[in-house]
């Protein structure tokens, strides 16, 4: 993997895929902007060295149809106030004037293009696609971690079409460094807490970590297809029902290699997805019909905090609730600190 250090970036459109798939309000206001402000060392970068940055990115789940409410140039002025200085909204990136707009970029200035989960073609990581967004530009840099794992045609698929000329960014770039370290110099008792929604996106990392910890924490979204997985009822949780199988496997392959699963044991539910839902917590760890878990309850949080206090090493990946929302956000903020 090569660093953005390595590029030459004077004169050369740079397209970089970042994740600013944020949490926004009602009026679209941006209410956290950490990933953000995170891509900052890598677009400056770019742009100080005569580049012209060309920002792509995925914003929410529009399931490769247009959807307004989903597109990307409601959060521009976030970006521009980021970056301190006017970001240009390209729009969509298969749009008959697409490379006029790019075109009239000069060294210094930064584009972003329309949310590219509007094509169903970028989650089915497709080359012609890919083909389409590369020529737009002619360095290619990965700066989003969150979504590097996925075969997307963004990420994996485009990286192939710049032989010699696809870098890292910053953020990626010491992600990686930093996640080789720990797993490879990490001082034992070692624990991991792997969070976020879906199992189904943590498989390669749940089945890699099994060899290398003591402790592994599941938490958030995915932690209700484990429990489901257990018999524990979990009302209207998010569940991956094809997914139990595997749950249970992984559960069976942390008792064969003597590793410790720490799951939830009273949970923080709402009756609906919503930042001003009703909430109810647990007293055990059945949730009852019609109400869905969102983050992990005082006992869970003392529970985990006491296996986080007692490690040498800590491998966190992913929210153990839906921290976007205030009321579900304690679990995560509490553990942070």
């Amino acid at each position: 993997m090569k660093s953005i250090d390595q590029a030459n970036l004077n004169g050369h459109k740079v397209l970089v895929r970042v994740d600013y798939n944020v949490p926004v309000g009602d009026n679209f206001e941006v209410t956290d902007v950490t990933r953000i402000q995170r891509t900052f060392d890598t677009i400056t970068k770019i742009t100080k060295d005569g580049g012209i940055a060309i920002l792509m990115s995925h914003f929410g789940r529009p399931k490769g149809v247009v959807n307004d409410s989903l597109s990307l140039k409601h959060i521009i002025s976030t970006i521009s106030g980021v970056f301190n200085q006017e970001v240009f909204f390209l729009g969509d990136v298969l749009a008959g004037d697409i490379l006029t707009k790019v075109n009239a970029l000069k060294p210094g200035d930064i584009g972003l293009l329309e949310n590219l989960r509007f094509h169903p073609e970028e989650e089915k990581g497709d080359l012609t696609f890919a083909k389409e967004i590369a020529r737009l530009g002619d360095i290619y840099v990965n700066d989003a971690f969150g979504t590097a794992h996925r075969e997307h045609a963004s990420t994996a698929t485009i990286a192939r079409l710049f032989p010699n000329k696809a870098y890292a960014g910053y953020l990626l770039y010491n992600e990686v460094v930093n996640l080789d370290k720990i797993l490879k110099e990490s001082q034992k008792p070692f624990t991991a807490i792997v969070g976020g929604s879906k199992v189904s996106s943590k498989i390669n990392i749940l089945n890699n970590l099994l060899t290398k910890v003591d402790n592994l924490i599941i938490a958030g979204g995915m932690s209700y297809t484990f429990l489901s997985a257990m018999d524990v009822e979990i009302g209207d949780s998010i569940c991956e029902l094809d997914m139990i199988p595997i749950a249970k496997d992984i559960i069976k392959k942390a008792h064969l290699l003597g590793v410790n699963i720490y799951l939830p044991i009273d949970n923080i539910c709402a009756d609906k997805f919503d930042p001003k839902a009703n909430i109810f917590i647990t007293t055990e760890n059945n949730i009852p019909e019609k109400w869905m878990g969102m983050d992990i309850g005082p006992k869970t949080i003392k529970r985990f905090a006491n296996v986080i206090k007692e490690s040498n090493a800590i491998l966190w990946n992913g929210p153990v609730g839906v921290f976007e929302f205030d009321k579900f956000s304690h679990g995560t903020n509490l553990l942070h600190l």
